[in-house]
């Protein structure tokens, strides 16, 4: 009994060791070029011995193609970066959710890995329960050991996602490697409790409540706090592969071009290029923006019709028909006609609910900087301007600027057709916008007036003076400073403390932000 206490502790230090020289060895590949045959080896050593396949350890292997040999490993990959993972990861282990290797499928001890005594590695038939009771003792010092073997195998997880997403190739970049690495930040995005593209403003929304919630909302703070950093990192990653791939080559073969995944980064350089592109190539461009706003747009359309109606009309009598029938209401008024010696309900008055909705009409304008830095807002704005647009009594307007403006309106009901006729890039010059959107403020009462921008303008005082104009008109004024699917948001501070004190205060953030605040309008 004396000497089990320094067993545990023997078996606490081998894992820590084997935690550490995982995650050393993926500092060494993020930032030291030159290749460490000892960190190799030891860690190799280390994903054997748990039973994990080597592919792990090759950053030219996708999680992908990892996950298709070991499909037991998907369960383990999703929210494994999510606080109180560890646990699951354990649990998924002893199930033998991992692969069936020969090092896993081994039974018995192995002390030079400080395994306890009973231990067995993904798919072994023994559990560490019937070891204990094999040998007669305590469950809780099995307990930590099966935690701390179980933060190895997170580790050695955890280090492929990381590499494989960080590490990204040198040089000029093929559509193979792209949609490669494409698909291991989604699955960087799932360790972290998110949709595939969520992060990188390529979803509106995410999957629910939970860990793995919309918005952050079921999320841990800790993580709450680490999602707003990597989210524009992987953006500034995914969009520097794609500045590096040759992409008009690529739209031009339509193999290769099938072989990309719709992403924000993707549809920016698309849009930004999309006037040098011709026959195939730009058929292939126009393919990939159009998929990527449908998948936006699915998204945001469900959010929008959510509760798009206007309250009861009760001015209105309601229609007497049997569906608007108030059985609940009917029968309490008619209490009184109760025949006890019966039992009979007799009914002389029918109640009938109230259907009719308010209906005043409503006029949307918004307007949307195009310059370079708010490609990501000007996609979702053009899309949900769009959705808007479809609802009845909603007067959508559509404007677009640089330094010079745009008036899409025509083409509002068609986000695909109204992207294709912007212009990203240039200054900011909100004037000559305010120029357009002042004539179109007919009815003050009932017109909201949307201006999405970073506020970095050429002539702010005379810019903000008509915007303050339009405040005390009586009109809905609501200033955004971006409207992103990740939630990242730069304003003027000047700017900011302005429309603070006016008592409009800057929107800034995830889209259902501005959709909520649209839909309290209009509604």
């Amino acid at each position: 009994m004396t000497g089990q206490p320094n067993m545990a502790m023997t078996g606490d230090s081998a894992h820590a060791n084997r935690r550490q020289v995982l995650y050393w060895r993926l500092l060494a590949q993020l930032f030291d070029h030159e290749e460490h045959a000892s960190l190799e080896s030891a860690s190799l050593a280390v994903v054997e011995d748990i039973g994990l396949p080597p592919a792990l350890l090759d950053p030219q292997t996708a999680v992908d193609s990892v996950v298709q040999r070991h499909p037991g490993l998907a369960a383990e990959f999703d929210g494994l970066m999510v606080p109180g993972a560890t646990q699951e990861t354990a649990a998924g282990a002893e199930s033998g959710a991992g692969p069936a290797t020969e090092a896993g499928a081994e039974a018995g001890v192995r002390p030079e890995t400080g395994t306890a005594p009973g231990t067995v590695n993904a798919g072994g038939a023994r559990t560490e329960t019937d070891a204990a009771s094999e040998a007669g003792a305590g469950t809780a010092p099995e307990t930590g050991d099966r935690d701390l073997a179980a933060e190895v195998r997170r580790a050695a997880l955890v280090s492929k996602v990381l590499l494989n997403v960080f590490h990204s190739p040198p040089g000029n970049v093929s559509a193979s490697q792209l949609s490669r690495w494409q698909s291991d930040a989604g699955w960087l995005e799932r360790a972290l409790g998110c949709e595939p593209g969520e992060l990188r403003g390529g979803r509106a929304g995410g999957r629910g409540a939970g860990p793995t919630g919309t918005g952050g909302g079921g999320r841990t703070p800790d993580l709450s706090r680490l999602i707003p950093e990597i989210g524009p990192e992987l953006g500034s990653i995914e969009a520097g592969l794609v500045r590096r791939m040759r992409l008009r080559e690529v739209l031009a073969d339509p193999q290769l071009a099938g072989r990309l995944t719709p992403s924000m980064s993707l549809i920016e350089q698309l849009l930004r290029d999309k006037d040098n592109l011709s026959g195939v190539a730009l058929a292939n461009a126009k393919s990939l923006i159009r998929r990527f706003v449908d998948e936006v747009a699915e998204v945001l359309r469900t959010q929008v019709e959510k509760s798009t109606v206007g309250a009861l009309d009760r001015s209105v009598p309601p229609k007497r028909v049997f569906r608007n029938l108030d059985l609940d209401r009917t029968i309490w008024k008619n209490l009184t006609n109760w025949d006890p010696e019966e039992e009979r309900l007799y009914v002389d008055r029918l109640f009938y609910r109230h259907t009719a909705r308010k209906t005043t009409p409503q006029r949307l304008i918004v307007v949307v900087d195009q310059s370079g830095s708010m490609v990501d807002s000007m996609v979702n704005c053009t899309i949900l301007a769009s959705i808007f647009a479809g609802l009845p009594k909603v007067d959508v307007h559509l404007i677009a600027y640089d330094t010079q403006a745009l008036d899409l309106t025509p083409w509002v009901h068609d986000p695909f057709e109204t992207l294709l006729r912007t212009n990203l890039g240039g200054g900011t010059d909100g004037t000559v916008a305010m120029a357009l959107a002042q004539p179109k403020i007919a009815e003050p009462r009932n017109t909201v007036v949307v201006w999405i921008s970073d506020f970095y303008e050429w002539q702010s005082e005379p810019l903000f003076e008509s915007m303050a104009a339009i405040h005390r008109s009586g009109a809905k004024f609501i200033p955004v400073g971006s409207v992103t699917s990740s939630g990242r948001a730069s304003v003027n501070p000047w700017f900011r403390e302005r429309f603070k004190d006016q008592g409009t205060p800057v929107l800034s953030g995830h889209i259902r932000k501005l959709v909520h605040e649209l839909k309290t309008f209009l509604t």
